[in-house]
């Protein structure tokens, strides 16, 4: 298990099986990055590549990384599927867990590693097996750093839910909130289970402080 870093900071690790060297610190391994990016998915591209590197080959696939930002609220789509190879960006909707927002304000207030606290808990999760649960099929989770290494144990995993809509927006100005999972719209969620499950990394943090 490896302990965070300068919040989660910048300890090079290996590449993993089959992939090429990890690059060092402060270069980019994107290659050419599509110019119509904006500054903000560029940061979200560097921190997945960052994240990446610093878990080393406990990721054995590294072509894309999931980065949700706590630092948005959750009206605003702040799950990101990075992709290494293309150099692109996709966003989506993410609840956070209740017991991060008490007062649901739709802003994620703090981060939790507690069962029971149903908050949301910050670090670098190894995607695991599909399997079928309370919410239909889900995504296991494994966390990777001390502030995420209940998740096991606490049942912490990715899964659809009703209340991730743009029509909860639209009724209630925010969406609904989770016992601490990541949890995705229905509608979005096969992209979850096509392109970041398996052995990939699922990074949260309030990425704006890095």
């Amino acid at each position: 298990m490896l302990a965070a870093e300068n919040v989660f900071g910048t300890t090079a690790g290996q590449a993993g099986p089959g992939s090429a060297a990890s690059p060092a610190l402060g270069a980019s391994p994107l290659g050419a990055v599509p110019s119509a990016l904006t500054p903000y998915q560029r940061r979200v591209l560097d921190v997945a590549s960052r994240q990446l590197q610093r878990v080393g080959p406990q990721i054995w696939r590294r072509d894309l990384v999931g980065i949700a930002d706590f630092a948005q609220p959750s009206w605003k789509p702040r799950f990101h599927f990075a992709n290494l190879e293309s150099g692109t960006v996709r966003s989506f909707l993410l609840a956070h867990g209740r017991g991060s927002d008490p007062m649901h304000s739709g802003w994620l207030q703090s981060f939790s590693n507690l069962p029971g606290s149903e908050a949301t808990s910050r670090g670098a999760f190894l995607t695991c097996e599909w399997y079928s649960g309370k919410y239909g099929t889900s995504i296991r989770l494994k966390g990777l750093d001390n502030d995420n290494s209940m998740a096991l144990e606490r049942a912490i995993v990715m899964h659809p839910a009703w209340y991730v809509d743009a029509a909860m927006i639209e009724k209630w100005g925010k969406l609904g909130r989770s016992e601490g999972c990541f949890a995705m719209s229905n509608a979005d969620f096969n992209e979850a289970l096509w392109h970041l499950s398996g052995g990939r990394l699922l990074f949260a943090d309030r990425i704006g402080e890095y």
